[in-house]
């Protein structure tokens, strides 16, 4: 099974929604990723988002799409900022499960569930795409499976 990182989608500025949530823009763009997965079959147990609008309103989208048998969960530990080895901790490559959160965290997650280091960068996440990552079932160790972004280039 799999995990599902996601960058949240694009969001509007400070000082036109203090809450900074979602734009018109990156509510297209996370529905046209959030329908590409949901024709690609992507099945996923749960999304967990940390407590931002804006990776509420995307994990919503995605949710809506994908329709998670274990739904929408707002998960601390998420933020920009936070000690990504706390989440890496807790997850269990038997579920199928999506990370809505947010750079650096995101990148930083990646770097250490496959290299065991937060400084080795091993993707740059693109708003509103989706990293999946799979453990090689020979070594047991986490692998980019695949990526879905909003931009090619």
């Amino acid at each position: 099974m799999a995990v599902f990182l996601v960058q949240h989608g694009k969001s509007l500025p400070k000082d036109i929604d203090p809450d900074q949530g979602l734009s018109k823009e990156g509510i297209s763009e996370v529905e046209r990723i959030a329908n590409v997965a949901k024709d690609y079959s992507i099945h996923i147990s749960q999304i967990n988002h940390s407590v931002k609008t804006r990776a509420r309103q995307t994990a919503e989208i995605f949710a809506s799409a994908l329709k998670p048998s274990g739904g929408i969960h707002e998960r601390s530990g998420l933020k920009p900022l936070d000690d990504v080895t706390a989440i890496a901790d807790t997850i269990n490559s038997k579920d199928n499960i999506m990370i809505v959160g947010h750079l650096p965290f995101m990148e930083r997650l990646t770097a250490y569930l496959i290299t065991g280091s937060i400084e080795k960068a091993v993707f740059k996440f693109q708003n509103g795409g989706i990293v999946c990552l799979d453990k090689d079932p020979d070594t047991l160790s986490w692998i980019i499976k695949w990526t879905l972004m909003p931009n090619i280039g």
